[in-house]
């Protein structure tokens, strides 16, 4: 329960929680978070995403499945870097949101001066991908 710098050299703490862009400060490294903070973080922001979905994913019906994978992917892409796979879930093109979902597996990590780095493909993203994918990609139409 601390603040890290993530894969693409982000302030982050808990279970994932950006706290801002760039390498988290010597203080900040310093600095114990508590489960409650992270949980609490972390409820708030699942249930922004989740009207996020909501908001972007109106005419079809998900199955409970498909929308956890849909959230679980916005919360780690947002709003606008899911935006191509909410049309393509609008539109019931199954094939092509876990297509989508595959893609997003690259991190852009910035260097000390905060200038972006070649992007670099992380293995954790791409597990995780499979598996927000697999709901779309047992029904691909």
């Amino acid at each position: 329960m601390s603040y890290y710098n993530d894969v693409a050299n982000n302030c982050t703490y808990g279970v994932g929680t950006l706290a801002h862009l760039g390498f988290c400060t010597p203080e900040e490294l310093q600095r114990p978070v508590s489960v409650a903070q992270v949980n609490a973080q972390l409820a708030t922001k699942v249930r922004l995403t989740e009207q996020i979905v909501r908001r972007n994913v109106r005419d079809r019906e998900l199955t409970q499945a498909q929308f956890d994978a849909l959230v679980s992917f916005a919360y780690n892409s947002g709003e606008t870097g899911s935006r191509d796979t909410f049309v393509a879930a609008n539109s019931g093109n199954d094939r092509l949101v876990a297509s989508n979902m595959a893609l997003c597996v690259y991190v852009h990590p910035r260097d000390t001066r905060g200038r972006r780095l070649p992007p670099r493909r992380v293995n954790g993203l791409v597990n995780r991908r499979r598996e927000e994918a697999a709901p779309f990609a047992q029904g691909a139409r």
